[in-house]
């Protein structure tokens, strides 16, 4: 029989699991679409006379590339960080924190 420790450590696994997956879904989506969006800008310039090489630096050409990649950076980090800054011990400790201050607070004005 399981005890509660092993199925709160099998919860936390799959909740992992479960972020992970959902971290390489987003990095599948993230190169496929850029990808995707890459192509076309090169493919379509090409069409209307442009060089390879002018489309090809254009910031518009890179501009979803660099910042959905923020946002894809800033996932991974919470994925795969050991301690995450916001994490629900650091609420805790937060919570804790200002209790004890308020506390404090009002123990000084009796």
């Amino acid at each position: 029989m399981e005890d509660y420790s092993d199925k709160a450590r099998l919860k936390k696994a799959k909740r992992k699991v479960a972020a992970m997956k959902g971290f390489y879904t987003h990095l599948t989506v993230y190169l496929v679409i850029n990808t995707m969006l890459l192509v076309f800008k090169l493919v379509g310039n090409s069409y209307f006379g442009e060089s390879f090489m002018g489309p090809f630096w254009h910031f518009s050409t890179f501009a979803v590339w660099f910042f959905w990649g923020i946002g894809l950076l800033f996932h991974g980090l919470k994925v795969f960080s050991a301690k995450s800054i916001f994490s629900k011990n650091w609420e805790e400790a937060q919570i804790r924190k200002f209790m004890e201050e308020d506390k404090n607070d009002t123990e000084k004005f009796r």
